[in-house]
């Protein structure tokens, strides 16, 4: 998953809306009707939707704990997997964290995962540049940076490629992350978040089977394409506790381009075949609808079902997806 919600209401700075019951003459008038109406941010708590994550930042000393569990479905293969966001909030505007994954891979056409396996891990810092305010335009604003550490196994895999996890590169993405409010005809709060992102990825080194498509005998490089990903969110404030939320996104990855040797017989005398692998680039378009619940302002359950639309040397999937969102 691309990404994950990040923050609830408790780090949302709200205050509550000033609320006028009369005019001067102590009559009401259509306008404080209307205002007596107008929901107030601290009465919306929110977990954040299935993929765009917040522009928010935590305050100082404050941790979010969000662990996501989710089943990648496709044709012929379920990815099962696990996805936790750990952050923190190390000084005012800036919160730091990083995101474990593990994951499990069960296919139709060859050996399942021998077991439960660690995939590549994030670590993440974000700087909130500006803040919503209601009668103000601007929204929330942050900047985030991401490096993601090859800890996952991606070669070397066998009989199982089943075991990889990771892509065995270090790739560094930068993200604008955006946030604000609307107030709907009804009074209820729309929430939504317009992040894009971009990574650029270093090269592998590649030994064997592995998750970039070689075989047993091959040695040499993978070099990830670099991708961009551009996801808007919306959240209705259905009521105080329970929300609908849906993301819409789009991505491109450019092409991964793999070279190298290919030993055909450990004992031939033959010389080594040359390899070059080009996946091409690849275009998808994505659906997330998802639907929160809220025990408290920083206690929160997402049940939600991300679907990417078969494209461009992409592969269509459902991932269900159930997420707790806790912050203190």
């Amino acid at each position: 998953m691309s990404s994950a919600a990040q923050t609830g209401v408790a780090v949302d700075g709200s205050n509550p809306l000033s609320w006028v019951t009369g005019g001067a003459d102590g009559t009401a008038n259509a306008d404080d009707v209307s205002q007596t109406t107008r929901q107030s941010r601290d009465d919306a708590w929110w977990t954040g939707p299935m993929l765009a994550n917040s522009a928010e930042t935590l305050p100082p000393g404050h941790f979010l704990i969000e662990p996501y569990l989710y089943d990648v479905h496709s044709t012929h293969a379920d990815g099962f997997g696990s996805r936790a966001y750990v952050l923190y909030g190390l000084a005012e505007n800036l919160t730091v964290g990083l995101i474990p994954i593990v994951g499990y891979n069960r296919v139709s056409n060859g050996p399942n995962s021998s077991g439960v396996g660690l995939g590549d891990i994030e670590v993440q810092a974000q700087y909130r540049l500006t803040e919503f305010h209601e009668g103000s335009w601007m929204p929330t604003i942050a900047i985030q940076l991401q490096e993601t550490l090859p800890t996952g196994r991606y070669d070397q895999l066998g009989a199982r490629s089943s075991n990889g996890f990771g892509g065995g590169a270090y790739a560094t993405t930068l993200a604008i992350n955006s946030q604000t409010y609307f107030w709907l005809p009804n009074g209820r709060i729309l929430r939504m978040r317009f992040n894009v992102s971009k990574t650029f990825s270093n090269k592998a080194d590649v030994q064997g089977v592995s998750v970039y498509g070689t075989g047993n005998g091959f040695s040499g490089s993978a070099a990830p394409g670099n991708a961009v990903f551009v996801d808007a969110a919306w959240e209705y404030s259905l009521t105080q506790r329970w929300v609908l939320a849906l993301d819409a996104t789009y991505s491109h990855n450019s092409n991964t381009r793999v070279n190298g040797y290919d030993v055909v017989d450990a004992g031939s005398t033959l010389p080594l075949l040359g390899i070059q692998l080009d996946s091409g680039s690849s275009v998808a378009f994505g659906l997330a609808p998802a639907i929160e619940y809220n025990w408290t302002p920083n206690l929160g359950v997402l049940l939600g079902t991300r679907v990417i639309l078969g494209n461009r040397n992409t592969t269509a999937t459902i991932t269900p997806a159930l997420a707790l969102n806790y912050v203190y």
